[in-house]
């Protein structure tokens, strides 16, 4: 039987890509070396090349520069998001730091250059850890124009403008309250002004403009609840909708009067685009989910990363002049050469209030009765889709005979506002009964086994976990967390400086709502939990302190549950070296396996391991 190694991709990404400005080349970032370099490859197929990388750093946003000869990207250290800004030559030299200074975190605008390639626009919280400002660096005299954000604001530099003269950014207070601004650069008194103040709250995220500087485009739920795609119109100071699905659009670019733009359909990415407003038909893609697409300057092709249940996240290119689609990357492991994938079905389950909640069952071959293992993703503000999950750990589970249920509970994202907004303020609770809710459906399915259950998450994920093994009165068989909170209200008071509005918002003020924080978090409930228990937590996380874990652990080892308990002195918040998250992934693959296959004598062996 292939082991979890052979499920591993040969390699992963993070969630970037940039088409150079002759359209030939396409940068990514990629730990194929064991860690997250910058490479470029060429659009018409060919091998890779490493531009430029750290052994402690992660390459996280890239751009290329107007001449195409050299890139700018972001990397932070061990993954503790404090990102640091550097410009590269193609072939690799002259690597230097811009703006280098005390650690704080600096985003890269989308379009961050002028067309000269002088100014560069980023966002920084030096001067004030928490308040994100915008800035302006002249590349030549390394002069600074900063802009400041009204209280409780958090900027995100979009782009500047193809005539230089705006720069463009969103304002962030939380994942449902964005609004978009602009900034004339030519006039040397301009502040930061809201564009859509009189369009009343939220989400109105702006992701580039148009090629002749007359506007910009954006994602709203204006109209709906769903997101939509839309161009704000700068002299008649209007938006009008280009594509209003009853789904959420995710992704939009353009170029040469092409626009192409992806839509979350129940989870899948599907691929619209139009040609001056005229549809325009594109090749078909596999199922599965796109997270960066790029279309090239002349619109011939577009680039994306894209990821299904049965095939790895792959570079691939959409040739929109032949209507061929191909990949430019292999990823696919071992195993895959030898067994068939498991694709998940896409059910629905019943909930309290009428509600319906949508979910990924994942069923492995044979009549069963299988072990079931309940994944919950992490944000909450995020949505379990049909990718490669886990690099292969899904694949592998299923292989060894393990069902995977991984539910959209209330919070998740792609189901409309409302239900995203569910969650707020009420963390361990609409959730908590939605996740027990999912434990009956299971326990109706005749191939199921309800006495072999184990439960897993990371961050959000995590705590979750550990709100079902406390919480919900199961027979549970494990349980894993990865750097996921056990209080919520010290959780609140750790986080990062400019979070400060969005905590208070999404999760609730620590120093107003410390009581139901404290009720709502499964340290509180640490009594109620008997399962054995797999911690794993990041040293460097600065969303979800390492104390939080160390919290639970204390506690149970107190009262004699078996809890494993590992910490990457390397990691921030996940893994971005690839050694540690295989060495986690494949840990977890043989917990659950001991816990939800193994016999009586192979569990009790297990108690001296780890």
């Amino acid at each position: 039987m292939p082991g979890y190694l052979d499920f591993v991709p040969q390699q992963r990404f993070q969630p970037t890509l940039a088409l150079s400005p002759d359209g030939q080349l396409v940068a990514y970032s990629s730990h194929v070396s064991g860690h997250y370099d910058l490479w470029v490859v060429p659009v018409a197929g060919g091998e890779p090349r490493r531009v430029a990388g750290f052994d402690d750093r992660t390459v996280r946003q890239i751009a290329w520069t107007p001449s195409g000869n050299e890139l700018v990207f972001t990397a932070d250290e061990n993954g503790d998001e404090q990102y640091r800004l550097y410009l590269v030559a193609l072939d690799g030299s002259g690597l230097t730091e811009i703006g280098p200074g005390a650690d704080c975190q600096r985003f890269l605008a989308g379009s961050p250059f002028d067309p000269t390639g002088r100014f560069l626009a980023y966002t920084a919280n030096d001067r004030d850890p928490a308040a994100q400002d915008l800035i302006v660096r002249d590349l030549e005299t390394d002069k600074l124009r900063r802009f400041k954000p009204p209280k409780g604001v958090a900027f995100e530099a979009v782009g500047l403008s193809p005539d230089g003269r705006w720069l463009l950014s969103s304002g962030f207070r939380s994942n449902t309250d964005v609004s978009a601004y602009l900034t004339d650069l030519s006039n040397p008194d301009a502040e930061p002004t809201c564009v859509t103040s009189a369009l009343g709250a939220g989400v109105f995220d702006p992701c580039g403009w148009a090629a002749d500087s007359s506007g910009f485009y954006l994602l709203t739920d204006h109209w709906s609840e769903f997101t939509a795609a839309a161009f704000y119109d700068l002299t008649a100071e209007t938006i009008r909708p280009i594509a209003s699905p009853s789904w959420d659009v995710e992704v939009l670019d353009t170029a040469a009067g092409v626009r192409i733009w992806s839509v979350n359909e129940a989870g899948r990415s599907c691929l619209h685009a139009d040609r001056d407003g005229t549809p325009l038909p594109l090749p078909d893609i596999p199922p599965g989910v796109i997270s960066a697409l790029s279309l090239a300057p002349d619109a011939s092709l577009a680039v994306v990363l894209i990821n299904s249940a049965a095939r790895p996240a792959e570079l691939a290119v959409l040739d929109l002049a032949r209507h061929e689609f191909r990949y430019l990357t292999d990823t696919r492991p071992p195993a895959l050469h030898v067994i068939n994938p498991i694709a998940p079905e896409l059910i629905t389950y019943p909930a309290r209030d009428g509600r319906d909640v949508h979910a990924l069952l994942y069923r492995p071959d044979g009549p069963g009765p299988h072990p079931v293992l309940l994944s919950v993703h992490g944000g909450p503000e995020s949505q379990e889709r049909p990718i490669y999950a886990r690099s292969g750990l899904y694949q592998h589970l299923l292989h060894q005979g393990i069902a995977i249920l991984a539910p959209n509970f209330a919070g998740s994202t792609g189901y409309g506002t409302a239900h995203q907004k569910l969650i707020y303020r009420d963390w361990g609770g609409i959730d908590l009964d939605d996740l027990d809710h999912a434990i009956q459906y299971l326990r109706t399915l005749d191939w199921t086994d309800p006495n072999r259950l184990a439960v897993m998450g990371a961050s959000y994920g995590g705590f979750a976990a550990l709100s079902c093994l406390a919480r919900l009165p199961y027979p549970w068989a494990a349980g894993v967390s990865i750097c996921g909170p056990s209080n919520l209200l010290t959780l609140a008071k750790a986080s990062p400086p400019t979070w400060k509005t969005f905590v208070a918002t999404v999760l609730g003020d620590p120093d107003t709502c410390a009581e139901h924080l404290l009720e709502r978090s499964p340290v509180t409930y640490a009594d109620g939990i008997t399962a054995p228990l797999f911690v794993i937590q990041g040293a460097h996380d600065p969303r979800v302190p390492q104390a939080e874990s160390d919290q639970i652990v204390t506690r149970l080892r107190e009262r004699g549950v078996e809890v494993r308990y590992d910490i990457y002195p390397d990691e921030g918040h996940g893994f971005t070296n690839r050694a540690n998250e295989l060495t986690a992934y494949e840990a977890i693959s043989t917990f659950l396996h001991t816990h939800l296959l193994a016999t009586t004598a192979d569990r009790s062996a297990s108690l001296h391991v780890g």
